[in-house]
């Protein structure tokens, strides 16, 4: 199959990329402050200064985690369906944004803290778009206690999708127990669920070469029960990483090897995604530039290097707006970096409905970045390239200088060799006005009025709601 690839890295490049990172990893090391990982790490030939926490990974462990690792795996859903098997070889799988603190009121157009009916709305509206394959958790539940609010936005979500569901929020080990449990209650056991993971986690490095004790122990709990695990790089160019693309790339490649380290010395054949989002930050106002240039060169680069590994990837964001108000504001240029991103090699990207800067989401910016989502996805299907699809039969038939349109090979191809435009989509890109947003919004309205996800056994979900609770009592 030949698909549409942007490929910023030669081979030389990549293996000075690998080289340099097995180099950090092996002298500079990793900042893990948990003693119960720095012991599993010894166990497996990694040196350890216990006085600063450090951890130093040799060339061997790196390959050893790299042998273990699945090559390929599937990410569940409650429908089968829409069960995700990754590495793609076409357009990768697009995800709702997360994880968002407020959200833009449908009625009022205000900005108001997030709660769980929203994450509730926002995952139902998501799994009626047909270009969101799979959810994040999307929003935070801003009125529970902060110990357990990952596990109120997992539970709500599973309940109400029938989509893969990405957890974007881990605290400790207990805490990823318990999302396991949860799910478990709706997969039918603990067996269950690891045959077919319902959901999987995004757990964050702190760049540079660096881990929150909680999230790292977490992440092993997960990697033990089946579940895939996103090891998540937030490299920014001038922040948390060298401000040249070639030192974030290495930073964001040496911190996901020392993740899948972690993960297969606790789990050996844990599924795990080689994940970044990496960007420069603007050095105007130090916040993180999603839509500069240089965000797509960094994820194609790092897509290269998970094909490199041969290890399923999330490198690329997508979501058309990083701007406060919903719509389509930003210039051809970085919209065209965006795109791009995509096109980079990974098997993953997430963003759909996410306002500035991740930090919050609306529901009609779901659906406008749903909707062009399906027209771009199309520069990336599979295109069959063999003696059959050249057609010289085809050729000889129509002869020199005459017309293929009436050829009946045309009409029995052309509906699946070329993309034809949502009429929405020609409306709003056109225009490029406000009317994008009220049109999104009633077709936002729409779905949700008439979408329904069939409800789990309510003893079920009292049984989920009290383990929830017990872990809040014991938490307080």
């Amino acid at each position: 199959m030949a698909v549409g690839r942007f490929i910023f890295l030669n081979r030389d490049e990549m293996e000075l990329i690998h080289e340099q990172s097995l180099r950090c990893l092996a002298e500079i090391g990793v900042h893990v402050p948990s003693n119960y990982v720095l012991g599993l790490l010894e166990e497996h030939g990694a040196q350890i200064d216990h006085s600063k926490m450090v951890a130093r990974l040799p060339e061997c462990m790196v390959k050893d985690a790299l042998g273990t690792a699945p090559k390929r795996f599937r990410m569940c859903a409650r429908d089968p369906k829409h069960d995700l098997e990754i590495p793609v070889d076409g357009p990768p799988f697009a995800a709702t944004t997360g994880l968002g603190v407020y959200i833009r009121d449908m009625d009022t157009g205000e900005k108001r803290p997030s709660t769980r009916k929203d994450i509730a709305d926002i995952i139902r509206l998501a799994d009626a778009l047909q270009g969101a394959d799979y959810v994040w958790t999307t929003l935070t539940a801003t009125e529970v206690s902060a110990v357990s609010h990952g596990l109120h936005e997992l539970w709500t979500a599973l309940q109400n999708t029938t989509k893969h569901v990405t957890s974007v929020s881990i605290l400790s080990a207990e805490d990823a127990r318990m999302q396991v449990s949860l799910a478990s209650l709706l997969a039918g056991g603990e067996d269950a669920l690891r045959k077919r993971p319902l959901f999987s986690v995004i757990c964050c490095s702190i760049a540079p070469l660096s881990y929150e004790a909680g999230i790292v122990e977490g992440m092993l709990e997960l990697s033990r029960s089946g579940i895939p695990v996103m090891s998540m790089s937030m490299s920014l160019s001038g922040g948390s990483a060298p401000v040249t693309l070639a030192g974030t790339i290495c930073n964001a490649n040496t911190e996901n090897l020392a993740s899948l380290v972690m993960t297969q010395c606790a789990a050996p054949g844990a599924p795990h995604v080689y994940c970044s989002s990496s960007a420069p930050i603007n050095m105007r106002s130090g916040s993180i530039d999603y839509m500069s240039a240089e965000q797509s060169i960094i994820a194609a680069g790092l897509g290269q290097m998970a094909r490199r590994y041969e290890l399923p990837s999330m490198v690329g964001d997508w979501g058309a707006n990083d701007t406060a108000d919903p719509g389509m504001p930003h210039t051809l240029t970085e919209i065209m970096g965006l795109a791009l991103s995509t096109l980079g090699n990974t098997d993953l990207v997430s963003g759909i409905g996410g306002l500035d800067a991740v930090k919050g989401a609306s529901f009609d910016q779901a659906v406008i970045d749903s909707k062009l989502w399906e027209q771009v996805r199309g520069f990336m299907r599979d295109h069959v390239i063999d003696e059959s699809s050249i057609a010289l039969d085809v050729v000889r038939q129509v002869g020199h200088g005459n017309t293929f349109i009436t050829h009946p090979h045309t009409a029995k191809h052309f509906k699946n060799e070329l993309t034809f435009k949502n009429t929405a989509m020609d409306k709003w890109e056109a225009t490029m006005s406000d009317s994008m947003v009220d049109d999104a919004r009633s077709i936002a309205r729409k779905l949700l009025s008439e979408h329904r996800v069939p409800a789990y056994d309510s003893e079920i979900i009292c049984q989920g709601d009290t383990l929830i609770s017990e872990y809040e009592t014991r938490s307080a």
